[in-house]
């Protein structure tokens, strides 16, 4: 596997345990509609989550929510409004993005953005 799939992988692993000690509930993970893909669907308290995830092994090249661009999210909202087409019992939702860095240190750090719009 290639080394950026295989860190893509991690990511979402480590998004999937965080996101679970906080109380969400894993839905789907790299869920498809067409051409657009949802990193992670989750719901917590009743809420619908669709979660972008963002890593990098490190800090130096900038944090990985920087890569989150309008046309990013207006491609997650395509991939979104399929979800919702296909699953109508859903009316509310999120979109939220999860940042997350693999420090020098070795440590992980995390960083939620919730409930993203343009």
């Amino acid at each position: 596997m290639a080394v950026h799939l295989e860190l893509g992988k991690k990511g979402e692993d480590l998004a999937v345990e965080y996101l679970c000690t906080r109380g969400f509930n894993i839905l789907f993970r790299n869920w498809k509609y067409g051409r657009f893909e949802i990193d992670i669907i989750a719901i917590k308290d009743g809420m619908l989550h669709f979660v972008e995830v963002k890593l990098r092994s490190r800090a130096i090249h900038g944090d990985p929510e920087q890569n989150i661009t309008r046309s990013k999210i207006k491609s997650l909202l395509k991939g979104i409004d399929g979800f919702l087409s296909q699953h109508t019992k859903y009316r509310d939702f999120r979109l939220d993005v999860l940042s997350i860095t693999l420090n020098e240190f070795g440590q992980t750090e995390y960083f939620m953005i919730a409930d993203v719009y343009i």
